[in-house]
């Protein structure tokens, strides 16, 4: 195994105390959360890990199962700013991003414009039912999710850090819809499956929901606290053959890849860029943290496949005709793949 080169290694002092801290903090997370949310552990995960990643995620399940008052309720515990913008289909790109409007001086009688912030000015903004707005206002949340800032009104305006866009869709319902393109997919670094809570949780759920149960959140971290932790995972050290393994998965998921499994090549179109790799290994790093480890391993990528992948791969025809979904391919792929 290839050495890690000391300026990659993780300091022996404050870095090391901050490792705890993060998975200390993922505990206080968890059981705030769990006054408001039962079950869904794997998707609060999932959350925190894309959170500390500075990650965007889309939350594909169907209605009620608690996505908005999840989002909602981290926002809240961890003192971020909160916004929600519900996607209709007469939504324009500037009722997200915000407009210039002419006004006067009262007192000179000049006029000039101001701008005027939408919502997507905020810590957390979400994005509920994203793929019900046509594509030309979704495309208004492309810069803000890469670079951070937003052109409008023909002025750039910095997004305050951490800023972190979570949508949420609905897997079942199609009519009026209108399917995110794939550079927009790419810009998520998860696609968090929502599932049905268990017959014991859906009871307790109903129990708490019913009742006049309204659990207060204490404050975990603040924004400035969790910008110094997400510095902190780019330097969690990765061992040479962990990046060959999520770069190696990456490149035979797409058909046209030497060596890309017979499944691959028969139904699947277009495989993961390298934006995907890049998630895989950054992701990892997060999640090594999160459960207070010092250094990604291979099995942090494994278990992250399934989120990164699922929304890149482009199934052909053969596989929707077959009802052969990506999660199926990508197990078959992590099958196949060895370390």
């Amino acid at each position: 195994m290839t050495p890690i080169p000391e300026a990659q290694q993780l300091p022996q002092s404050d870095d090391l105390r901050a490792v705890e801290e993060v998975s200390r903090a993922r505990k206080e997370i968890l059981g705030e959360l769990g006054k408001r949310i039962v079950g869904q552990r794997e998707v609060i995960d999932q959350l925190l890990i894309a959170l500390f990643a500075r990650g965007h995620c889309l939350f594909v399940g169907v209605p009620g199962l608690a996505k908005t008052l999840l989002i909602s309720s981290l926002s809240e515990l961890l003192n971020l700013s909160f916004s929600r913008i519900q996607f209709t289909p007469d939504l324009m790109p500037s009722d997200i991003t915000g407009t210039d409007v002419l006004q006067e001086d009262t007192t000179s009688g000049r006029r000039f414009f101001r701008f005027i912030r939408g919502p997507i000015f905020a810590n957390i903004v979400l994005a509920d039912e994203i793929n019900r707005t046509p594509p030309k206002t979704q495309a208004a949340l492309l810069q803000a999710m890469q670079e951070h800032r937003v052109t409008a009104g023909g002025g750039t305006y910095e997004l305050d850090p951490p800023f972190l866009v979570l949508a949420t869709q609905n897997p079942i319902e199609h009519e009026g819809t209108y399917p995110l393109p794939e550079a927009q997919l790419d810009r998520f670094m998860f696609q968090v499956d929502v599932g049905y809570p268990s017959e014991d949780e859906e009871i307790a759920i109903v129990q708490q929901t019913t009742s006049d149960y309204q659990p207060t959140l204490a404050k975990v971290l603040s924004p400035e606290r969790i910008q110094q932790l997400q510095a902190l995972v780019p330097r969690v050290p990765a061992a040479e053959h962990v990046v060959r393994y999520a770069v190696k998965i990456c490149r035979l998921s797409r058909p046209d890849a030497e060596g890309a499994p017979q499944l691959v090549r028969e139904l699947v179109s277009w495989g993961a860029g390298p934006r995907a790799s890049q998630y895989l290994v950054l992701a990892g790093k997060a999640r090594a943290l999160l459960q207070g480890r010092y250094a990604v391993q291979v099995e942090d990528v494994r278990a992250l496949c399934r989120p990164v992948l699922q929304h890149r791969l482009v199934r052909n025809f053969r596989a929707e005709a077959d009802g052969v979904d990506a999660t199926r391919i990508i197990d078959h792929l992590l099958e196949v793949v060895k370390p």
